[in-house]
């Protein structure tokens, strides 16, 4: 979910580093696919058995992350392009997130 949704923010930030408003679609696209995986890896953190702390480190950052794509919906709903330094800030979270998830995956 986390690797498609990524996609779709990759499509996001382009409009965004050249100063235009991206397609609403999208954008709740790209925020459907980050809370679904959100949903699943709380799923999967709960139901785990000895699941380690690399998944929940991985969690925490995309919750930061996802507060940051609050944020910036909110920017784009107002009809303004984002700041470059928040879209990167978010961007930063998620894959941080991610290359976590995937260390914990390749380490078990």
């Amino acid at each position: 979910m986390f690797l498609v949704g990524a996609c779709g923010g990759l499509v996001l930030a382009s409009y965004v580093l050249r100063g235009k408003l991206a397609p609403w679609a999208v954008s709740l696209l790209h925020a459907l696919l980050g809370a679904s995986g959100l949903i699943l890896l709380v799923a999967a953190i709960l139901t785990g058995d000895g699941i380690g702390t690399l998944p929940v480190v991985a969690l925490c950052s995309f919750l930061v992350a996802a507060l940051f794509g609050f944020h910036l919906a909110s920017i784009h709903y107002g009809k303004r392009v984002a700041l470059k330094r928040v879209v990167l800030t978010h961007a930063g979270f998620a894959v941080t997130g991610a290359l976590l998830l995937i260390a914990a995956v390749v380490m078990q």
